[in-house]
């Protein structure tokens, strides 16, 4: 299971507590199994830093389970929460197509 939370001065800034600057994160909640205790979070600068964090994990945890192939390729039907699938591929998309165009630069 895994959670994405974008926090930037409109989600923080209130009265009690002042947001100085624009301060933004996000924050990514990860329960790898059904078990409490397995529980972690990573905090990033940003949601395409968030995104390329989630395709890190993901292929590394299709590297670990598939250690004798020597290349790894996946679609994206993998469901995320609380943003739907569709935010989540979207956003993992524009990442890849601007990390095609920079290596095509």
């Amino acid at each position: 299971c895994v959670s994405v939370r974008e926090l930037g001065a409109s989600s923080l800034g209130d009265e009690s507590f002042p947001v100085f600057g624009a301060m933004s994160h996000t924050i990514l909640l990860v329960q790898p199994t059904k078990r409490p205790e397995g529980r972690t979070y990573a905090d990033y600068e940003s949601v395409n830093e968030c995104m390329e964090g989630v395709c890190k994990m993901y292929e590394e945890h299709l590297k670990r389970m598939n250690p004798n192939s020597p290349s790894i390729t996946y679609d994206m039907s993998v469901t995320y929460q609380p943003y739907n699938k569709d935010w989540i591929k979207e956003k993992i998309y524009v990442l890849l197509r601007q990390q095609a165009q920079q290596a095509g630069k």
